[in-house]
């Protein structure tokens, strides 16, 4: 049974729910140990912190036991049923204290972090849509961080940061409500903020410069006198610069509203003046430029998606549905002024293949015209016979994509993505067409929150949650009536033909049982033999017997699934033995390399077939060189693979399309990364051949492409006894997986590889397997999961004999050691690794090795050490055109230099790393090493330099769900109390 939801809330009283039941925590203490582990936001909680904050004087002897009862009355708490020494899903051991398993989806705090974050991106480009999400993330404010619990608790510096990232959002959104035109949307947060901080200088500057750019200049001015008044009183001081700029600002009547020339309250300097040190190629300012700067930049350009499927020319047959639903949206007509002024959602229903994506399709080209902000469409794939639907979080990321968000901007979890979305919508309009999904469920993440965006949702549920919840309108689709079907095979066929024959028309229709697919599939048959009597081809469906068991009409005896076997009959046998083989498919969609090794054909003599099924309709190509099946016709051609081929043949062809995958999954390994030691894979069999990839660029372009074709193999392969595979394609994934950050899709298959790898109970295999596994568990923070696993796979690969498997796994414990402050530790084991390189003639192995052991010198403050090993390594990586190495080795230089005081030489070799990494799409080395540039800009005086540098860190780290952001952020508050590293 799956487990249920589990939500958190800080921002306000601490909440906690599963499911739709709130749960109680057992009294005040359990509570503020709760709220402490979620205002950590993911990061682990030593024991020392939790007793200082449960008892802030004096705690007891037993303070530490206690703290143990209260870990597991929470744990039994989230999961009821939990064994008394179970560790559970939510809290876990880290440390030496404990951790609170949040992301996105489940913390609030975690949200807000997001939509900031993205707020402050975009702010520049288009501060109307920071300030929605900015006023997003507030509004997922409910009072003071952990309302409710203790004044001496909420004292804790902890509690006491986060509310001063709410205080730091207000002002922002004041920023970016001037920068807009919009100072009215912040003024109540602002009065709320300047009064809960009465000394604020740059809250008060705030509230000032929005009331007098709302008109309320003497209102404005009054707050000044009264600041003014209570800083002299209370602390013996005047105004601040900022306070008198804002004052001035006023008295000249010109506020820093939209257009204006004087700069709203937050505007600060930029990290590009002042400092002749060399900055990162991409370097980003700090925070917002001035209005007058804003205004003369113009209007930013936003990317204008045109996601929408071809309409069908040849559209027929529900003029009366689609003028219900012009009506419903609004009318026809192409006017841009004609958008909804209000969310609109229209849910268009009916049996699988009665034509809901054809009618919503031919209706959004139809109203495009009145969305200048583009058009979104995505198959959410509800009823796939496969079983691969498309989660929501897909769509979402799908969406941001196409929207201009860069896939490392994009935040982790369902929630912040979502918020997202709705955030880059705000103020646009856009049409979004939602084609096949499960439930209303699966679209509510999809919706779009402002007005002037239009949406349709296509799905054989009937939605009901839709209509309740988000006054969507329903329509549903029933059969073709005669005369509607006839419409149909008129246009496509010509009235002629059809008058001359009406009873065969009438017959034709009545064995499709009025779908309009099952229509098309035999109009597309009889239109590519015009010289056939329409009796015939009644008489040709007649006769076929085909079944489809799962989709028959309850209400009829007509067995649609014979349109489909007669359409399937009525083209060459290849294609009809590739129709039925790729039902195989495990994945979404597939390419034509792909079906050509389900068949086990060449590329040239697999596209011909291909295109014969496109062309009767049995197979769509959704996009450039992705095609994909309507389910009615997968789950047709699946129950023809079983009945016409033997389990033999399912499996060689099954086996030849993981073959497939793994080969060019390995290829893409070596290209990514040429000192990794992926063991070469089992032969291919006859007719599987990888797709050639030219470079590192391709074979990153594959592997994205792929991506969620490769999860589903690698639990093809290891549900089908093909475990090896389901192994060595999991291992050749980890570059890739690496370099992208999905960290938690790579989690899963190095699971499902170790489970595999287990079953084979071949040593080398599960040694291979538990480093895999453990590489990602550490680079989640699990390390009490993953140094064990990795000390049994150095024993695993001692007893094999195997040196390179012994190296690499020295590497990681080398890792390890180093999270764990024990550099010495982390040197030896990477000295070790390096000696074993040497031995078995690695030279890409040793030049990775040679660059770590320059890097653990310099952790160690050996730096001239590390410098004489890394250019070492530098020059082998070079020769190798490892882009990769090179980039990990120009930052272990830049660190050394920077700390023999180097600085202008350790920028140059920071942003040689930041060049190669900006190509190679590395998000979390980009960001460790725009810390680093950061610390350095520091160290030089350059503070607009550095929290330009730790601003972009923190940004991505936040987006990979990566506990090293709380570091950064430290840096960003002044918490961390010193210029050195992470």
């Amino acid at each position: 049974m799956p487990l249920e939801s589990v939500r958190f809330a800080v921002l306000g009283p601490v909440r906690v729910c599963r499911g739709e039941t709130e749960l109680a925590p057992a009294g005040p203490r359990e509570r503020a140990f709760l709220a402490l582990l979620l205002v950590r936001a993911g990061e682990p909680v030593g024991m020392d912190e939790i007793v200082d904050t449960l008892w802030e004087t004096d705690p007891p002897r037993s303070a530490v036991n206690v703290v143990r009862r209260h870990v597991g009355s929470l744990r039994r708490l989230l999961e009821p049923g939990l064994a008394s020494r179970e560790e559970g899903r939510w809290l876990v051991r880290d440390a030496g204290g404990y951790r609170l398993l949040t992301d996105g989806d489940s913390l609030d705090l975690i949200r807000f972090r997001a939509l900031r974050e993205t707020a402050g991106r975009t702010a520049r480009e288009s501060p109307e849509r920071a300030l929605g999400l900015l006023t997003e993330a507030l509004s997922l404010w409910r009072g003071p961080v952990a309302a409710g619990l203790p004044a001496a608790t909420r004292a804790h510096p902890v509690f006491d940061a986060v509310d001063r990232e709410r205080l730091a959002a207000v002002r922002e959104a004041a920023d970016a409500a001037l920068r807009a035109g919009l100072p009215d949307t912040v003024l109540s947060e602002l009065r709320q903020a300047a009064t809960a901080h009465p000394l604020d200088e740059p809250v008060q500057a705030a509230l000032i410069l929005a009331l007098a750019a709302a008109g309320r200049r003497s209102e404005a001015l009054g707050v000044y006198d009264a600041v003014g008044t209570r800083l002299a009183g209370e602390l013996g001081i005047d105004p601040g610069a900022e306070l008198r700029e804002a004052r001035e600002a006023v008295l000249r009547e010109n506020p820093g509203g939209h257009g204006a020339g004087v700069p709203g309250p937050a505007v600060r300097r930029t990290g590009a003046g002042g400092s002749d040190a060399p900055l990162p190629e991409h370097h980003e300012p700090s925070a917002p430029v001035s209005a007058l700067e804003e205004a003369a930049a113009g209007p930013s350009a936003h990317p204008v998606p045109a996601q929408l499927p071809h309409d069908i020319p040849a559209f027929t047959g529900r003029g009366g549905e689609l003028d219900e639903i012009l009506a419903l949206s609004g009318g026809d007509g192409a006017e841009p002024g004609g958008a909804p002024d209000t969310v609109v959602i229209t849910a268009i229903g009916g049996m699988a293949g009665v034509g809901k994506t054809t009618l919503a399709v031919h209706w959004a080209h139809r109203v495009a015209g009145r969305f200048p902000d583009g058009q979104l469409y995505v198959n959410l794939r509800g009823y796939d016979p496969s079983g691969a639907v498309m989660e929501a979080g897909e769509a979402v990321r799908g969406f941001l994509d196409a929207l201009g968000v860069p896939p490392d901007r994009i935040p982790h979890g369902l929630d912040a993505q979502a918020a997202l979305y709705r955030s880059v919508l705000a103020g646009r309009r856009i049409l979004v067409v939602l084609d096949n999904a499960r439930d209303s469920d699966h679209v509510r993440p999809l919706l779009p929150g402002s007005p002037g965006c239009l949406t349709v949702v296509t799905s054989r549920d009937a939605l009901a949650g839709l209509v309740a919840g988000h006054g969507a309108h329903c329509l549903t689709l029933r059969p073709f009536d005669t005369e509607q079907a006839r419409a149909l095979l008129v246009r496509r066929l010509g009235a002629a033909r059809v008058e001359a024959e009406p009873r065969a028309a009438d017959e034709i229709t009545r064995l499709c049982a009025g779908l309009p697919l099952a229509l098309a599939c035999v109009a597309a048959r009889a239109a590519t033999h015009p010289h056939f009597a329409l009796s015939a081809v009644a008489a040709e469906l007649r006769e076929a017997h085909g079944s489809l068991d799962a989709f028959a009409r309850s209400d009829s005896s007509v067995d649609v699934g014979t349109v489909f076997s007669w359409s399937s009959r009525q083209i060459s046998d290849a294609a009809a033995r590739l129709f039925r083989l790729l039902a195989l498919h495990p994945g979404p969609d597939f390419s034509l390399p792909a079906a050509a090794a389900l068949a086990g054909l060449p590329v040239r003599r697999a596209r011909p077939l291909l295109a014969e099924l496109t062309g009767l309709h049995l197979v769509t190509e959704h996009s450039p060189g992705r095609h994909s099946f309507h389910d009615l016709l997968r789950a047709h051609a699946a129950e023809l693979v079983e009945e016409r081929h033997t389990d033999a043949e399912r499996r060689a062809a099954l086996h030849r399309l993981h073959h497939h995958y793994l080969h060019t999954a390995h290829a893409a390994d070596r290209l990514l990364a040429p000192d990794a030691d992926p063991p070469p894979p089992p032969p291919a069999p006859e007719g599987a051949r990888p797709e050639p990839l030219a470079d590192d660029g391709r074979a990153l372009a594959w592997l994205t492409a792929e991506h969620a074709v490769l999860l589903a193999v690698v639990d093809s392969a290891a549900t089908t006894g093909q475990e090896r595979i389901s192994c060595h394609l999991a291992w050749s994934l980890e570059p890739f997986f690496d370099r992208r950050g999905h960290w938690h899709d790579a989690l899963a298959v190095q699971r499902t590889a170790l489970d595999a790898a287990r079953r084979l109970a071949e040593p080398v295999m599960e040694a291979r397997a538990l480093r895999g596994l453990a590489r990602i568990e550490g680079r989640l923070g699990l390390h009490e999961r993953s140094v064990p696993r990795l000390e049994e796979a150095l024993e695993l690969f001692t007893n094999l004999g195997d040196d390179t498997g012994r190296a690499n796994t020295h590497r990681s414990l080398g890792w390890e050691s180093e999270q764990r402050g024990d550099l010495p530790g982390a040197l030896r084991h990477n000295q070790l690794a390096l000696a074993l390189f040497r031995a078995v003639g690695d030279r890409g192995a040793q030049a990775s090795a040679l660059n770590s052991v320059g890097w653990y010198h310099a952790l160690l403050g050996e730096y001239r050490q590390a410098l004489t090993h890394c250019f070492e390594a530098l020059t082998t990586l070079q020769d190798l055109g490892d882009r990769y190495g090179q980039a990990a080795t120009w930052d272990s230089i830049g660190y050394a230099h920077q700390h023999l005081g180097r600085h202008p030489h350790a920028l140059l070799a920071y942003r040689n790393a930041l060049a190669l990494l900006e190509d190679l799409g590395a998000p979390y080395a980009e960001a460790d090493i725009l810390v680093r540039v950061g610390d350095t800009h520091r160290a030089t005086g350059d503070e607009d330099g550095a929290r330009a540098a730790w601003t972009r860190a923190l940004a991505l780290l936040r987006t990979l769900d990566h506990p090293d952001a709380e570091r950064v952020h430290a840096r960003l508050t002044g918490r961390d109390g010193q210029a050195g590293v992470c």
